[in-house]
C-alpha cells in the first residue's frame, strides 16, 4: 500500500498540493470535490458542468469554502487561481489546458465526451482519472496508449467496484493463486426491461436522474464494470451476459467455481455478478499446494480447495482522490485495460425496434447493454454499447435481439468514433 497520507503531507507542507480538475458536477462529481475538500495535500481547482449553476454548486459543501470564480477561458482561470479563487466553467479546454491543473477527473458518463477530455488532457500533459467506465469499456485501450505516449497516466478510478476488484486481483495474483472468479454483487433488482419510466419514482426518492438508475437496473452498469474488470484482467465471460448466479458471500466459493466441481462455470477465469452480495466485490480463488490450503484452514478460509477474496464495501467517489494520488505521486494506475479488449459491452434491444427510429442513450427506453468475448462480438458484427447512442436503425430488431453493424445506418461522427477505428485497426 503506498503511502499516501505521508506524501500527501508532505506536500501539503511544502505548500504544494496536488491540483486536480473535475469535469461533471453530478453525484459522483460532487463528492469527489467535497472529500478532497476533507484532505491535505490536495486541492480542486476547477469544476466544469453543463452550467455555471451547476458547476458552481460541486463546491457547495466544501469544508473550507473559497471564492468560486466563474471563467470562460484559460486565461481568466488562470488569473483566478493564482488571486486564491476556485473556478466554475462550462468549457472543459479551461479544465485540460489549465497550467494549475495536475489530473483530470472525468464523472460525464459520456463516451463522447469522455474521448474529447482525455485527448485534449493527454495533449496537455495532465492524468486522467476515468470515473466514465462506459468509455473504458469502448475506447480505453487507445486512450491508454495515448496517455503512455504523453508520458502520463490513465486509470480507472478507486471505489468503483472495477477498481475494487482489481484490487482483490492484484493482490491474489501477486501471491501466486489462481483466480477461478471474479465478481460483484448486484446492489439493485434485476429487471433488463427497466426504462426511466419505471424507475422514476425511486429515482426521485434517491434524488437521482431516472436514467442513470436505470442503466443500475436493467443490468448495463454490471456489464459495462465487469467488461472494465474483465479489460484489465484477461479474464472472461463465461457466457453471454455472465450467470448472475443468487448466493450469499458464504456461498461463492461453492457457486462460482467449475461445474465438474459442482459449481456453475464451464471455465476457470471468468467475469461475472451475484444476486444477493450487497455492497461489496470478490474473488474465488484456489491453489493446489496442500501447505498453503493447511495454512488456510488454520486463517479459517475454509477446507477448499476454493476460496472467497471479499471486499465488503466499494465508497464509490469517496476513494477516488486517492488515484489521483496514485498517478501523480507514483506514477501508477489504479487499474487500465490491457493492450486490446477481451470484452465487449454490446447493444441489445430492450423493446421490438422499428427500423427508422434512433437510438437514444444508456439508460434510455431502447437498449442495454451486456457483455460477450471481444473475438465473439466482432465476428458477430455487434455494435459496442459505447457507439450506439444517435445511431438510425435500418432493419427492425425485436427485443432481447443484439444490434449488430449491419442493422444500422452509419454512426454519428465523434472523436470517440475515430478511437474506437483507431483502436480496432492497429491495437486489435
Amino acid at each position: 500500500m503506498h503511502a499516501y497520507d505521508v506524501k500527501l503531507a508532505e506536500r501539503a507542507n511544502a505548500g504544494n498540493p496536488i491540483r486536480v480538475a473535475v469535469i461533471g458536477a453530478g453525484q459522483m462529481g460532487t463528492e469527489i470535490v467535497t472529500q478532497i475538500g476533507e484532505m491535505q495535500g490536495m486541492r480542486v481547482h476547477v469544476v466544469v458542468d453543463l452550467t455555471e449553476e451547476k458547476a458552481k454548486s460541486g463546491y457547495a459543501h466544501a469544508k473550507h469554502p473559497v471564492p468560486v470564480a466563474i471563467c470562460h477561458s484559460v486565461k481568466e482561470s488562470e488569473d483566478a487561481i493564482r488571486s486564491g479563487n476556485a473556478v466554475a466553467t462550462t468549457d472543459y479546454r479551461v479544465a485540460t489546458r489549465n497550467r494549475y491543473v495536475d489530473a483530470i477527473v472525468d464523472a460525464t458518463g459520456s463516451t463522447a465526451m469522455g474521448a474529447v477530455i482525455s485527448m485534449d488532457a493527454f495533449h496537455y500533459k495532465k492524468h486522467v482519472v476515468m470515473m466514465n467506465v462506459e468509455c473504458d469499456v469502448t475506447i480505453g485501450p487507445i486512450l491508454r496508449r495515448f496517455a503512455e505516449d504523453a508520458g502520463v497516466v490513465y486509470s480507472l478510478a478507486a471505489g468503483d467496484e472495477p477498481a475494487a476488484i482489481i484490487e482483490l486481483y492484484r493482490f491474489a495474483t501477486a501471491l501466486g493463486f489462481e483466480v477461478v472468479a471474479a465478481g460483484k454483487g448486484k446492489n439493485n433488482p434485476l429487471n433488463i426491461h427497466a426504462t426511466p419510466d419505471t424507475e422514476r419514482e425511486k429515482a426521485a426518492q434517491r434524488d437521482m436522474n431516472p436514467a442513470m438508475l436505470c442503466e443500475f437496473v436493467d443490468g448495463t452498469k454490471t456489464a459495462v464494470e465487469m467488461a472494465a474488470v474483465s479489460n484489465a484482467t484477461g479474464l472472461v465471460c463465461d457466457v453471454r451476459g455472465m450467470h448472475a448466479a443468487h448466493a450469499k458471500v458464504d456461498q461463492l466459493k461453492h457457486v462460482f467455481i467449475p461445474k465438474e466441481d459442482g459449481g456453475i462455470l464451464n471455465r476457470k477465469g471468468v467475469v461475472d455478478f451475484a444476486i444477493g452480495v450487497h455492497p461489496g466485490v470478490f474473488l474465488v480463488v484456489t491453489t493446489d499446494n496442500q501447505r498453503i490450503r493447511d495454512g488456510l484452514v488454520q486463517r479459517d478460509m475454509g477446507e477448499g480447495p476454493y476460496y472467497t477474496l471479499y471486499r465488503p464495501y466499494h465508497l464509490c467517489s469517496i476513494e477516488v482522490p486517492l488515484t489521483i494520488a496514485q498517478c501523480v505521486l507514483y506514477g501508477e494506475s489504479t487499474g487500465h485495460p490491457k493492450g486490446k479488449l477481451t470484452s465487449e459491452c454490446i447493444t441489445v434491444a430492450k423493446r421490438d425496434l422499428k427500423a427508422g427510429e434512433t437510438l437514444d442513450g444508456i439508460g434510455g427506453f431502447c437498449y442495454r447493454g451486456s457483455i460477450e468475448q471481444y473475438e465473439v462480438a466482432k465476428r458477430e458484427r455487434l455494435l459496442p454499447l459505447g457507439l450506439a447512442k444517435g445511431c438510425t436503425l435500418k432493419a427492425d430488431v425485436p427485443c432481447d435481439t443484439p444490434i449488430t453493424y449491419d442493422m444500422i445506418e452509419s454512426i454519428p461522427e465523434g472523436m470517440h468514433v475515430t478511437l474506437r477505428t483507431m483502436q480496432d485497426m492497429h491495437l486489435d
